[in-house]
């Protein structure tokens, strides 16, 4: 005999399931295409550091927005994506320390895989990473603050939920969010691209440990600070 009761379950669950399929489905097609086009749109003195980083802040704030739309309607908590601020001091010193080991781990590992022949840039730093002058250094330090909450918000909080949602493994959901992730860095070569895919891994398995985006949007954000905004700084002030 068939229970009515399990059957109605399974009929509630199939529905949200796609529901979740598509919902991801189209939230990748609208990042996706765009991110791609960094291995083949970005050339070096092609756009300003100021254009970039104001038309990043607002994509990204865009892409969170909504994130925050979607578990309205679905009516989640900010908390399944990691929103939290519990024991938030300690989740900020645990992505203080953790950032040393990832930070010259993913330098060993860029260097490695550029002594096998894979491709980086001609330059080490991009005209669109490179602040001049006071008030870029200042939109540069919005930038990497923006950039660490939202991306970590983006790649880590929504899209691994909604990969172990549908590809029901772990593992696999922080693999593609890591491949996803990497997409958006193609101006960094084939070495850099891998090496931010290893970097976006990391920050995914701090997720997972910690149950909260706090450390991984600090170590996210340490890392970019010191490219984005410490180095240029430095090199204003000992001109």
């Amino acid at each position: 005999m068939i229970n009515s009761e399990t059957t109605g379950e399974e009929d509630q669950r199939m529905p949200a399931y796609r529901e979740r399929l598509i919902e991801v489905s189209i939230f990748l097609f609208l990042i996706v295409p765009s991110m791609v086009l960094s291995f083949f749109a970005i050339k070096t003195g092609s756009i300003g550091f100021g254009v970039s980083a104001i038309a990043t802040i607002l994509r990204d704030l865009a892409l969170v927005s909504l994130i925050l739309y979607f578990l309205w309607q679905n009516r989640e908590s900010v908390l399944s994506i990691g929103w939290t601020l519990q024991d938030g001091w300690r989740e900020v010193g645990v992505g203080i320390l953790l950032f040393f080991p990832v930070f010259y781990g993913a330098g060993y590992l860029d260097r490695f895989l550029q002594s096998l022949g894979f491709s980086a840039p001609a330059t080490s730093t991009p005209s669109f990473l490179s602040p001049q002058g006071v008030g870029e250094i200042i939109l540069a330090l919005v930038l990497v603050t923006v950039v660490a909450i939202s991306e970590e918000t983006i790649f880590r909080g929504y899209l691994i939920l909604r990969f172990e949602e549908t590809l029901k493994s772990p593992t696999l959901a922080v693999l593609l969010s890591g491949v996803v992730f990497s997409l958006g860095h193609g101006y960094e070569g084939a070495s850099g691209a891998i090496t931010v895919g290893a970097m976006g891994i990391a920050f995914a398995v701090v997720y997972l440990w910690r149950k909260s985006l706090i450390a991984p949007i600090v170590m996210h954000f340490l890392q970019d600070f010191v490219g984005i905004v410490l180095l240029p700084l430095l090199g204003m002030v000992f001109r």
